[in-house]
């Protein structure tokens, strides 16, 4: 691993994260480039009362509802694509132990964009004349509004800016000084911009010659990235484009056992309290077998034969 510059450990990153109440944003969507081995980490060290945000919820986010550590959530939608239901997320829901702000993917990241730019909010039509603005103005009032625009005199709904404590994405590779290149769709980049504080987990850390040698690879450049870590296969069991493909075998065993906190309470005592890294995460759960069947084909991006 190339050191120096933003390069750090995970486990220390995690341990200045503050023990409750913390705001993140988690970068991925459904089980694509989720940030895995940070959310892990962060149920060993027992971070509490998160406040969490997510443009499309996925499995990290069942995760960490599922560990009791959010105390409330803000996203656009999510599942566990063709593997399930965010079914700890809908259960907090349902009984009312998890306080939510259902938004849609393009509204909340209206909100992320604001905070990118660095403007106080953003007008929109979106969401007006919806069960979801009506929800969202009884719920999220503070964030949400709808007011006459001065210059049509038509209603806009006004999305204020958010700029989140902490947010985390995961990316195939990055630089010490924090340029991170990520392949493929990049619906994360507004809200990786609009952080206090980005932390980026990648594959690999490449070398800066790299990055200059391939400038036009850069999503998100140094100024915006707070600590990189490098921690190979990062996202697993989720997917990263052109690096691995997702484990399908360990997605639909997940989608049937968070049905029950019971069982979803086995898997996290097995695979993420009784671990004491990503490392030993990645070998309970997958072996370096798997791992290796699951690296991406070079051409076309995905694993040959992925389900």
């Amino acid at each position: 691993m190339l050191m120096g510059g933003k390069v750090r450990q995970l486990q220390d990153v995690v341990r200045e994260i503050p023990g409750r109440g913390a705001e993140i944003a988690l970068g991925g969507f459904a089980i694509t480039r989720c940030p895995v081995a940070f959310v892990n980490e962060l149920i060993r060290q027992g971070k509490k009362e998160l406040i969490l945000y997510e443009t499309i919820g996925g499995f990290t986010a069942d995760l960490l509802v599922g560990a009791g550590a959010v105390k409330r959530y803000s996203y656009g939608g999510g599942s566990l694509d063709k593997f399930g239901q965010l079914r700890r997320v809908n259960e907090g829901i349902e009984n009312g132990t998890l306080d939510v702000r259902e938004y849609t993917a393009l509204s909340i990241n209206l909100r992320f964009l604001a905070g990118s730019l660095g403007i106080p909010y953003v007008p929109s039509k979106t969401l007006l004349g919806t069960d979801i603005l009506a929800n969202l103005l009884g719920k999220d009032s503070e964030a949400v509004m709808v007011k006459e625009s001065p210059f049509d005199g038509e209603q806009y709904v006004y999305y204020r800016s958010l700029q989140p404590e902490y947010a985390v994405i995961h990316a195939p590779c990055a630089d010490a000084k924090g340029n991170v290149v990520i392949y493929g769709p990049t619906w994360d980049e507004e809200l990786a911009k609009a952080a206090k504080k980005l932390i980026v987990t990648v594959d690999k850390v490449v070398s800066t010659e790299f990055i200059r040698q391939h400038p036009e690879m850069v999503v998100i450049p140094s100024l915006y990235t707070y600590a990189v870590c490098e921690v190979p296969y990062g996202a697993y069991p989720t997917s990263v484009y052109k690096a691995y493909d997702y484990d399908a075998d360990v997605l639909s065993a997940y989608g049937r056992l968070n049905h029950e906190q019971s069982e979803f309470n086995k898997w996290l005592q097995e695979y993420v309290l009784g671990t004491k890294d990503h490392n030993e995460f990645l070998l309970k759960l997958a072996g370096m077998e798997k791992l290796a069947a699951l690296r991406a084909d070079p051409v076309f991006g995905y694993a040959k034969g992925a389900q």
